[in-house]
């Protein structure tokens, strides 16, 4: 039967494949006596084996996919399952109490993972002991019910992935030559696992709130990422028309292609820059293959995220040199360490907040725990003579923020430079993502070396929506007149003092906001690496001067749709795939 719903396209593309519930199973059981203990626990030993099959198979994707580092945590799983003292607790309370396998299993593990989290405390090891013992038991009752537990890291044919939600680590770990499209309950534009899709160039629709209640395991899904329509088993008309569409935009790919070395110059030949947002040293590929002309943005978070203690000087100071070098002088803008809100270290513990959004976080952190800003600016200062680097801060509300910031690095400049360390010239600048310094930029403008606009968190703190809740996603509206006109004040305020201004935002690879940011006067577009072709594309078939008048135009209006309407009106032809 076909069924058609909406949700939020949040990666390009058309997918079509068949549907992989990624969902936790139903695990409940009765508990019952059993009379042939014998059968009961020959029952219990192929669930044992079955779920040894499954670890093996993950552990071995795991490994090719992310390392092998990352895949011990299944090293430690198929401990667990093979684990003798445990089995034999299982099967004697078979025997003892002539209770069913699941039932004596869970009070085996139940008693195990007490234990683990009674000695935890602090223990960071005794609280991933329990973890694993949840996890396998988890794996061995759905054996024992016959109920499959998902994996993508098991997904060997082309499928659509439904979820509820995807966490960043489960959009990390999946195999793009069999998830063709990820179909979701819950998500934003703007959230991290959709940004990641958009990376991994997957396409994805989210937010639809029924996902996985319409859909079913095999299911045939056509999903279309640049409209957030979703159709189930469609029928053989739709079918033709979404395999043509995926076919044009194919074709399409191919002629942005021939763009990849080309410098992104506008109709009436006024250049600007499109760059690339990365997270580590391994995006590079994708930054290289896609031409851009710099790293917009370095998320240096992650080296902290990814890490299993605080990174040190010299581990930063070659993840950013790695960076630096390879591309060759173009610049690359840094991040420093944004940690905070919905970013959390394992090793180093933040205080509870109720609004962690609004509070420790970011250039907050950095300032109060000034050791750690130190490490990673000398990391960065050392990292500069191999290449162009600017350095930003992020979460910057006040122009004392600022000033602390910069006279911390230029302390740690001043030292290395007495120590004889060779060091480039460096920039350094702010995101711009606080409304109150956005209002402020006339007087931040006069300090600062340039501004990168973080559209994703401006828009959210300017509507008071969170971007991680559904049902204020409606005020994400990245063309609202509000939002505009704070961003026209920034880009204003910069060039009256001779400044550069970037974006740094999902805002910056949008087509219907891109022509306004054009008009505006934007200098640097930075954005997921697969957008940047697209970009350049786009940036080459418009006019700026005329642009202007689109402009304020824009600014008079009055609401989110009423401006993309506009641009859609008066740039139809050129804006569309």
């Amino acid at each position: 039967m076909t069924k058609s719903f909406q949700g939020i396209a949040a990666s390009n593309g058309i997918a079509i494949a068949k549907a992989y519930l990624l969902v936790a199973p139903d695990l409940s059981f009765d508990v019952h006596s059993i009379t042939d203990v014998e059968a009961e626990q020959a029952r219990f030993d192929a669930a044992l084996a079955a779920s040894t099959t499954d670890l093996e198979h993950i552990k071995a994707k795991a490994s090719k996919n992310l390392g092998e580092s990352e895949a011990q945590v299944f090293e430690a799983h198929l401990m667990v399952v093979a684990d003798p003292e445990m089995s034999a607790a299982v099967k004697k309370r078979i025997v003892d109490e002539s209770v069913n396998a699941e039932q004596a299993l869970t009070e085996v593990t139940d008693a195990y993972t007490s234990m683990f989290e009674a000695m935890a405390g602090t223990n960071d090891y005794m609280k991933e002991r329990a973890a694993d013992i949840r996890d396998v038991t988890q794996r061995i009752l759905s054996h024992l019910l016959g109920v499959n537990i998902p994996n993508p890291a098991l997904i060997d044919e082309d499928v659509v992935l439904v979820t509820q939600d995807l966490t960043p680590s489960d959009t990390a770990q999946l195999d793009r030559q069999f998830v063709k499209g990820i179909l979701s309950d819950l998500g934003g534009r703007t959230a991290h696992a959709s940004i990641m899709a958009r990376t991994l160039e997957i396409p994805a629709v989210v937010g639809t709130d029924v996902a996985t209640s319409q859909v079913k395991d095999g299911d045939l899904v056509v999903l279309d990422g640049f409209t957030g329509h979703v159709v189930v088993n469609p029928d053989e008309q739709t079918l033709a028309t979404y395999k043509e569409k995926a076919e044009v935009f194919a074709a399409q790919k191919v002629e942005w292609a021939k763009l990849k070395t080309e410098h992104s110059v506008s109709a009436d030949g006024k250049n600007f820059v499109v760059g690339a947002n990365i997270g580590a040293p391994k995006d590079m590929e994708a930054v290289l293959d896609n031409g851009a002309e710099g790293v917009g943005l370095y998320r240096t978070e992650f080296l902290y995220m990814e890490s299993d203690h605080m990174p040190t000087e010299d581990e930063q100071f070659e993840a950013y040199k790695a960076v630096l070098e390879k591309m060759v002088g173009k610049p690359v803008t840094v991040r420093t360490m944004d940690i905070g809100g919905d970013k959390h270290l394992s090793y180093w513990k933040l205080p509870e907040e109720e609004n962690p959004f609004l509070g420790y976080r970011a250039i907050r952190i950095s300032l109060d725990q000034d050791e750690i800003f130190r490490t990673q600016l000398r990391a960065l200062i050392r990292a500069s003579a191999f290449g162009n680097l600017w350095i930003m801060f992020p979460m910057v509300a006040t122009l004392t923020e600022f000033q602390q910031a910069k006279a911390i690095y230029e302390e740690e400049r001043a030292k290395l430079a007495d120590q004889g360390v060779p060091m480039g010239d460096i920039k350094l600048g702010i995101m711009i993502e606080i409304p109150a310094a956005a209002v402020m930029a006339d007087q931040f403008a006069k300090e600062v070396d340039f501004f990168s606009i973080g559209t994703n968190d401006l828009i959210g703190y300017t509507m008071a929506a969170d971007r991680g809740n559904d049902r204020v996603s409606y005020l994400y509206q990245p063309y609202n007149p509000a939002i505009l006109r704070l961003i026209n004040t920034v880009i204003q305020a910069a060039h009256v003092e001779g400044k550069f201004v970037a974006m740094c935002g999902e805002m910056a690879g949008d087509s219907i906001a891109i022509p306004l940011l054009v008009g505006m006067g934007l200098d640097e577009f930075s954005m997921s690496a697969p957008s940047i072709l697209q970009t350049r594309s786009l940036i080459k078939k418009l006019e700026t001067e005329s642009l202007k008048h689109l402009v304020q135009k824009a600014l008079a209006l009055q609401t989110n749709d009423q401006v993309k309407e506009l641009v859609e009106a008066e740039l139809g032809d050129k804006i569309n795939m």
